[in-house]
């Protein structure tokens, strides 16, 4: 039901069928009040249906349909916008199948400097410390006692 409404919008898109929805409404409708009147006019220009003349707009319905349908994401694509983490997931097993899949973009067994292993990391996070720290934690990074190389744990 996400994107039900382009349904409606593609059938008044269409003058003839706008005409038909219209005239059903209408004759359908009771007479509304000078008040009621003014506020549904205000309301639909604030919509964005009516100019400041209070003539119809009708090249909404085009725009609202060249509108990209919004697409239900599942699993860690939840968290990740082009390519980047744009949060962590708060149930641990999202949170370790996310680090896994920034692991499975570094080199495994390829020992790194902390400069190098940020600069890769800065390319999926802003947040290169705290990604950082996860991967460690989550012990899919290795790191020598001293946090001066860094090397991802072989799969």
């Amino acid at each position: 039901m996400t994107n039900e409404w382009r349904r409606i919008i593609a059938a008044l898109a269409n003058p003839d069928r706008r005409a038909v929805w219209a005239a059903t409404v209408l004759d359908s409708s009771a007479d509304l009040s000078d008040v009621k009147r003014a506020k549904a006019v205000t309301a639909l220009r604030d919509a964005g249906l009516l100019d400041q003349e209070g003539n119809a707009v009708t090249a909404v319905f085009n725009e609202l349909l060249a509108i990209e349908p919004e697409v239900r994401r599942e699993g860690i694509d939840r968290f990740i916008r082009n390519g980047r983490i744009e949060q962590y997931p708060a149930k641990p097993s999202l949170r370790h199948e996310l680090l896994e899949w920034v692991a499975g973009a570094l080199p495994a067994g390829q020992r790194m400097t902390e400069r190098e292993l940020g600069d890769r990391l800065a390319l999926v996070a802003d947040d290169v410390v705290t990604l950082r720290r996860y991967l460690v934690d989550a012990e899919t990074l290795m790191r020598t006692p001293d946090g001066a190389v860094y090397e991802v744990r072989q799969r």
